[in-house]
């Protein structure tokens, strides 16, 4: 809002469902700061006087302010500006130069993502939040006894569209434009619509791969279990049972899963550190690594290979299914008869090859499907890389 009484804030906090209220002082600000030609907007934000305090600081260096003119800067502001505790720049409040000194330097939830509203992309150099002791900043907004924003935190059973329809009703004489929940304020609305981004790549990527990876062990053991013939027939005639032929080629299947897995793992934890410290200029939390979770390692090596088992379940139970006599013979060549489509018209609109190939894509439509289906994967796997 423009300007309201502090008196206001007993009727706030009178709301059904208000659990705790913060009422404040913002404003930004041009700033002069040492070797910035172009201007500097600097946001103040009032700290109470006496913490703990809704959207509190988290301190990476120095203290609260102690003094009028002790100022905390945001983390990504003074990195850029090369600002430390100490150090100390000139801000024009109301139309008056006051020197403000760094007591300290952190980070606020509020403030995950910092960025002006009428920013696209963040200009950690050109716009920072600082706090500022709120009697000092009232004082030099000329706003003693008064706020312009307020925070407020709800219960449990609390409807925030009833909340904010009263609220507004109270601000709306002393010039509020309209009060809204977290979920349009900028630092929540950046890293929420991120995890959600990176949930759906999180499903929808392995799934891709996973489908690739079934189909080409499906074809590659297929062809194994074709090849290794009559030496499963000699197997099963000296007394080896359907569970250990099935097993053998499953314990081939692990043996290629714990291989990609040991890999994956590998890969995904550089990989993993890289993407960490690639959000840490935009996103800054008070501590923010990357880290192996022994469940979601399980889950995905479970995942893995219950893929790699579906892709191989085919050509294991080929193998199980073959009679001892009959493996040990060559594999009889396919019956062949002619089809329905096989006729005067398809004669003269294919030539002999083109027409063999539409006689196997339709003598087997399961196999053809699955060869479509890992084509179709395939190309999305080169789809999400360029993407």
């Amino acid at each position: 809002m423009v300007r309201a009484p502090r008196s206001l804030v007993s009727r706030i906090e009178a709301i059904p469902g208000v659990a705790e209220v913060q009422a404040r002082v913002v404003a930004d600000m041009s700033a002069d700061l040492p070797g910035v030609r172009e201007p500097v907007t600097v946001r103040l934000v009032s700290l109470p006087d006496q913490p703990p305090f809704l959207n509190g600081l988290y301190l990476r260096a120095g203290s609260l302010p102690a003094a009028d003119d002790e100022i905390v800067v945001n983390e990504v502001f003074a990195e850029a500006n090369h600002l430390s505790p100490g150090d100390g720049f000139t801000a024009t409040i109301h139309g008056h130069a006051k020197r403000l000194r760094v007591s300290g330097v952190g980070l606020s939830p509020e403030y995950v993502f910092q960025l002006r509203g009428t920013e696209v992309f963040p200009d950690n150099q050109l716009f920072g939040v600082v706090w500022m002791q709120e009697k000092a900043l009232a004082s030099a907004m000329d706003m003693s006894g008064a706020f312009n924003d307020v925070s407020l935190i709800l219960g449990p059973s609390a409807s925030e569209d009833e909340v904010i329809r009263q609220l507004d009703g109270l601000l709306g004489p002393f010039g509020g434009i309209g009060a809204h929940g977290r979920d349009r304020m900028l630092s929540h609305r950046y890293l929420t619509d991120e995890l959600r981004q990176l949930r759906a790549n999180a499903y929808s990527i392995p799934v891709v791969f996973l489908g690739v990876s079934a189909f080409l062990l499906n074809v590659v053991l297929a062809r194994l279990v074709a090849m290794q013939r009559s030496q499963i027939g000699t197997l099963k005639a000296f007394g080896y049972s359907d569970w250990a032929i099935g097993l053998h080629y499953l314990s081939l299947v692990l043996l290629i899963v714990l291989a990609g897995a040991v890999i994956g793992l590998l890969a995904g934890a550089w990989l993993g550190g890289g993407m960490t410290r690639l959000y840490h200029p935009y996103y800054r939390f008070p501590e923010l690594v990357f880290a192996f979770e022994p469940r979601s390692v399980s889950v995905a090596l479970l995942i893995a290979f219950g893929a790699a088992s579906v892709g191989a379940l085919g050509a294991v139970r080929r193998a199980v299914a073959l009679p001892p006599a009959e493996a040990m013979r060559p594999e009889p060549p396919p019956a062949f008869r002619a089809l329905r489509l096989d006729g005067a018209f398809l004669r003269r609109l294919l030539s002999t090859v083109p027409r063999m190939i539409v006689r196997n894509l339709i003598r087997r439509p399961v196999r053809t499907g699955l060869s479509v289906l890992g084509i179709a994967l395939g190309g999305s796997i080169v789809v999400v890389g360029f993407g």
